[in-house]
């Protein structure tokens, strides 16, 4: 069984009390419904089905991805840092493999 690509983040390192930062995910996938309209074989269906992203265990952002997910999705979202914490990053498939990435921002 092949492995998901390696995702990418980007998020800030540091933070102030209070500052909202921006958070960017992007995983490449190629996003295969298994679908042919034109008479061809369409190879087997290979989509990815969530992405779970967490403050210290704590989810604070989710996505259910469905058919109409563009390959390679990037997502962006904010959050509100109050304190040092430890993020982690969690994408699912339709094949029930995940790939996981973390980082720390930091509170000062």
């Amino acid at each position: 069984m092949s492995t998901l690509s390696q995702p990418r983040i980007r998020i800030p390192r540091t933070a102030k009390p209070g500052e909202v930062i921006e958070i960017r995910t992007l995983i490449e996938h190629r996003q295969e419904t298994g679908i042919r309209r034109d008479g061809t074989t369409a190879p087997e269906r290979d989509m990815l089905t969530r992405l779970i992203a967490r403050r210290d265990g704590e989810t604070i952002f989710s996505a259910e991805l469905r058919n109409g997910t563009s390959a390679n999705p990037y997502h962006v979202f904010f959050v509100r840092m109050e304190r040092t914490a430890d993020f982690a990053f969690t994408w699912s498939d339709t094949k029930g493999r995940t790939v996981t990435v973390t980082a720390r921002v930091v509170v000062a």
